[in-house]
């Protein structure tokens, strides 16, 4: 398994041996690896050489990897996997929540670790099909513009992360299908991801509260229990009436 570019990773975690086996598998693949023993260093260091992947333990003296991340968030969108011992669905959701794109509980095989670190970055790295086809896609209200990858709504801007702009915007470029829980996440996430439904439910939460946040009050997202998401095409709802 060889990547396709040098891609650069931060690793953040205490634990010196973790460290240095993660990262000596990693460079055996071709990536560019950084290493620190805790936020504080990671985040001096961030600007200086512009990570493409975070991997970060949360259990950290210090700052712990819930306040990294929080504090990343605040002026990057650099994938995040989380790699920890604490393994219990409220933790995968806070990290999830506020931004990680992954999570892996320790221990985990490398296979399974090179698997999501490549799903992650492909994911980063190019557009979903068909979403190359227009420029700007309208619906409603929304305005998503592809080339730029950004999205209005009522005028305001509605900021995304990346993952959250593939999701919304596969969901614009199909407006008026539903699109199962399992179509969304192959797609968005990678097929590695099928059956992780929970990955989708956070980042349409998320999503959803930054509609909200954005005040519009009209629910744009259709839920359709145990199958999947839709947005509703307003073309077709103006052709009908």
């Amino acid at each position: 398994m060889q990547s396709m570019k040098k891609y650069r990773i931060f690793i953040v975690d205490d634990e010196p041996k973790i460290l240095r086996f993660i990262a000596a598998n990693l460079k055996s693949l071709g990536y560019e690896v950084y290493t620190f023993q805790n936020g504080t260093e990671a985040l001096a260091n961030f600007d200086a050489l512009d990570p493409e992947l975070v991997l970060m333990d949360i259990m950290m003296p210090g700052m712990d990897g819930f306040e990294l991340l929080k504090r990343l968030r605040k002026f990057s969108d650099v994938p995040v996997i989380i790699l920890t011992a604490r393994g219990n669905s409220n933790d995968k959701v806070q990290g999830l929540n506020m931004g990680a794109d992954d999570y892996l509980t320790k221990p985990f095989s490398l296979d399974e670790l090179f698997a999501r670190v490549n799903a992650v970055l492909r994911r980063f790295a190019g557009k979903l099909p068909g979403q190359g086809a227009a420029s700007e896609l309208k619906n409603g209200d929304i305005i998503i513009k592809q080339a730029q990858r950004r999205v209005w709504i009522k005028d305001r801007e509605l900021k995304l992360t990346e993952t959250e702009y593939n999701l919304f915007s596969l969901l614009m470029v199909n407006a008026g299908k539903v699109l199962t829980h399992e179509q969304l996440l192959c797609e968005v996430w990678g097929s590695e991801y099928r059956d992780d439904v929970e990955y989708l439910r956070v980042a349409i939460a998320r999503i959803r509260q930054k509609i909200r946040n954005s005040a519009c009050s009209e629910e744009c997202i259709v839920t359709y229990p145990g199958v999947g998401y839709m947005i509703a095409s307003r073309e077709a709802e103006e052709h009908h009436r």
